[in-house]
């Protein structure tokens, strides 16, 4: 299991929330968040309610200021606990949408999609086995997005923006 710490002040301290599983809406319990310590496991956190916004994954640690998460302002407004499944990864992606045009299947980390596919977007998945990480540049940098496995029909089922993905990995933190 996970367990991730909310604080509403920079360097861990003033109010702290402490949370175990998803949850949909931090704000009911914060005013704000400056500082995060995860305990165990692994999380996504997102700036909007109902796991909307940008995303940024993290990982066992100390995060004392919203700068350490990559994060461009202060606001977390909801988080998703990332289960850690050990075994094989498994996705298929697909040049247009609901699984239509080429179709590419993965099992490993993707540094440049453009690279091993010659493609520069993905509009649809298929997530057989493992969660991921989408990210908007190669050598997974840019914004990023967490494909738990299911279908996704089109990126926006993903919470991208547009179809852009520069690269893909695993998450293996056991």
């Amino acid at each position: 299991m996970g367990k991730i710490i909310f604080y509403e002040d920079k360097n861990f301290s003033g109010s702290h929330v402490e949370c175990c599983n998803d949850c949909a809406d931090l704000l009911c319990l914060l005013n704000c968040c400056n500082s995060i310590k995860v305990k165990s496991g692994s999380f996504m956190i997102y700036e909007k309610p109902n796991y909307n916004g940008n995303q940024y994954y993290l990982r066992r640690g100390e995060y004392p200021d919203f700068h350490h998460w990559m994060g461009v302002t202060e606001c977390v407004s909801s988080c998703r606990l990332i289960p850690q499944e050990a075994g094989l990864f498994s996705m298929r992606l697909y040049e247009r949408i609901e699984f239509g045009g080429q179709m590419m299947d993965l099992v490993d980390d993707c540094p440049s999609v453009m690279d091993r596919f010659h493609i520069n977007d993905i509009f649809s998945c298929n997530v057989t086995s493992g969660n991921w990480l989408f990210y908007e540049h190669p050598n997974y940098r840019g914004r990023m997005y967490l494909i738990r496995p299911g279908e996704y029909k089109r990126f926006s089922e993903w919470g991208g923006r547009n179809a852009r993905v520069g690269s893909i990995r695993r998450i293996m933190d056991y």
